[in-house]
């Protein structure tokens, strides 16, 4: 960066006896440059790595289209969060007539970047098929791209990938066929438009679905929905998958059944969908939640035809949640996306900020922390990645990946709060709106007890955990050699890992239930520890380097080298000696936002001329997310 030649005897205060120079250079703020600006493509190392691993020889090809993409996260995405989180969605009830229309308004921030998106998706379908033509697999660079949009907004991430794939999926294979060429329509633009959402909780509880009140009648060759959702996600949408329990069914799990409303009836009159009041959340404000009522709304029944007289097969619930597993990555992927944007606006404000003599990244303690916070997320960052590209998918891995990942977001964020002193606690720094934004993760597609459980399910009924312990011994043995201690040391939590999950097996049903929480975060920690060793075995092929070796025995040490801190006390301080290559190699100061690459990849959009793999014909597509 250019050096800093402004002057900064400008407030009275400076001109007092104890005043000067070199203190109000302390507090100017024009040298405190957060993320928003820069390049989150270029001051990214990591993702870097991560894309010329997983993409190759199409690295080449791809690489200008993410730097634009960086580009545009950055800079415009990045600043319309911060508008929308302080003007967002508003419940318009009555049109001027007084009749109750319950629109949902949007601001104008809000639809901005949403089209931006939708427009310069790495997933729509255009892309994709362009990138398949150039010899170059589409899968990272979808990944890619939400893990940028993740660090700038994670409501508009909600909103753009709430249960598209659920209504399409769903209704292609259900509804009757004047319903399925409604909804080919209505999602003409892709399936994560930001058309769908998904109603699951009502008052009587989130995760209890069973005791759902929601009720279905049978009306001809369609059904009338009669309930009351108590938290829905993108209520603005057009398309509803709803779960409910047909008249006669079963008070419990195999009595529900997923049904398809949308906002218009067949006959083009409006549904019968209230909208009650939007949520005033803590939050994600840029995705517009709400209460909603069902008063005989037009619904169609999303299960088999041949069980549609006993309103389902009783595997309604079952065949929604089979989809599951796709969110929970989605959630892990917005909580990975806080972790690391309140990593880089720690590193930002502690390279700038001086106390006691020296930048406040000079400080042996204030290293400590960086150093952890940049290992913590470079370990859930090799957990994510692993969930949405390793094939085939582990059963235990969105679970244990959502666990870690969704938490550090909250826990990073706070950390970001602390390193920015006072300033963090202010609504105009952005870490505070990160903290705000982040605590939703752990309780979206089911808190810490809800995954633990799916963990217990997994390796009861299917042994989910012989394939998963296969996962981590083959990422071992790709470890580089020369640091055989490590490695050494997440073999041996292999083997304590499958000896303890032979003796949970033989517990008794509370005591295993009580004791799944820290069996599960053990799983995490040699489930990323494995990773980062296979990671430290691609970066010594791929440039001869030892970084991710470092952070893997530093993850390691820290994770799984015993229970008493006070080990630590003697050990080599590697995070202060080495922190230099830690902090460098997770984050490029250097690295600013060039607007002429957004102007141009957006106004190619608009023309519709394509530029390197931008139109406004195909859509945007997230990740699977689902809430």
């Amino acid at each position: 960066m250019a050096p800093d030649t402004t002057p900064y005897l400008t407030e009275p205060v400076d001109r007092l006896p104890f005043g000067g120079a070199d203190k109000a250079r302390r507090y100017a703020t024009e040298r405190y440059q957060g993320a928003v600006g820069r390049n989150w493509f270029d001051c990214d190392p990591t993702l870097r790595f991560l894309m010329r691993r997983h993409l190759g020889d199409g690295f080449g090809w791809a690489e200008p289209r993410l730097r634009e993409m960086g580009a545009l996260m950055g800079g415009p995405v990045a600043e319309r969060a911060e508008e929308t989180d302080r003007n967002p969605p508003r419940l318009e009830r009555y049109d001027r007539w007084g009749r109750d229309v319950g629109e949902v308004v949007m601001p104008p921030s809000a639809e901005a970047a949403r089209r931006d998106l939708v427009a310069t998706s790495f997933t729509r379908p255009v892309f994709v098929a362009r990138a398949h033509a150039a010899g170059v697999d589409p899968a990272p660079l979808g990944v890619a791209w939400s893990y940028l949009l993740d660090q700038a907004d994670i409501g508009m991430a909600c909103a753009l990938g709430t249960g598209g794939d659920m209504v399409t999926g769903l209704t292609e294979l259900f509804a009757p066929e004047e319903v399925k060429a409604r909804v080919r329509a209505l999602f003409a633009a892709g399936d994560f438009s930001g058309e769908a959402a998904q109603l699951l909780t009502e008052r009587s509880g989130g995760s209890d679905l069973g005791a759902l009140e929601s009720t279905a009648t049978p009306d001809g060759d369609a059904w009338r929905l009669n309930g009351f959702k108590w938290f829905a996600s993108n209520a603005n949408g057009a398309a509803y998958v709803v779960l409910a329990k047909p008249e006669g069914a079963d008070d419990g799990v195999r009595g529900i059944a997923p049904f398809l409303v949308l906002r218009e009836r067949r006959d083009g009159s409006r549904n019968g969908v209230r909208i009650r009041r939007l949520k005033d959340k803590l939050g994600t404000r840029s995705v517009a939640s709400a209460e909603i009522e069902f008063a005989d709304a037009e619904a169609f029944l999303l299960a088999p035809a041949a069980s549609a007289g006993r309103g389902g097969d009783g595997r309604g619930l079952a065949r929604m949640m089979e989809l599951t597993n796709g969110a929970r990555l989605g959630i892990a992927m917005m909580g990975l996306g806080c972790a690391r944007r309140s990593l880089v606006e720690a590193l930002c404000y502690a390279r700038t900020r001086e106390a006691f003599g020296a930048p406040l990244d000079e400080r042996p303690l204030m290293r400590r922390k960086l150093a952890e916070l940049i290992v913590e997320t470079e370990a859930a960052q090799a957990l994510v990645f692993d969930g949405y590209l390793d094939r085939p998918r582990l059963r235990l891995g969105a679970a244990l990946i959502k666990l870690r990942a969704a938490r550090l977001g909250v826990t990073a964020a706070s950390d970001a709060v602390e390193i920015h002193g006072g300033n963090g606690y202010v609504e105009q720094w952005p870490v505070a709106r990160i903290l705000r934004d982040a605590q939703v993760n752990p309780i979206w597609e089911g808190g810490d007890n809800i995954l633990c459980l799916d963990v217990r399910r997994a390796v009861e009924r299917e042994d989910a955990h012989e394939p998963f312990l296969d996962r981590l011994t083959a990422a071992v043995e790709r470890a580089p050699g020369g640091d055989d201690a490590t490695a050494d040391l997440v073999h041996r939590r292999i083997g304590d890992l499958r000896a303890a999950l032979g003796r949970w097996r033989g517990l008794d049903s509370a005591t295993a239930e009580a004791r799944l929480y820290p069996l599960a975060q053990v799983m995490a920690d040699v489930y990323a520890a494995a990773l980062l060793l296979e990671q430290a075995g691609w970066e010594r092929a791929d440039s001869g380097g030892d970084r991710k070796a470092l952070v893997a025995r530093l993850y390691a040490r820290a994770r799984l080298d015993g229970a008493d801190p006070l080990r630590a006390i003697g050990v080599p301080a590697e995070e202060l000696e080495r922190f230099r290559d830690l902090a460098d190699g997770a984050f490029d100061d250097t690295a600013l936002a060039d607007p002429a690459l957004v102007d141009g990849m957006l106004g190619a959009s608009a023309a519709g001329r394509g530029g390197p793999g931008w139109d406004v014909t195909g859509h945007g597509v997230l990740t699977p997310g689902r809430r």
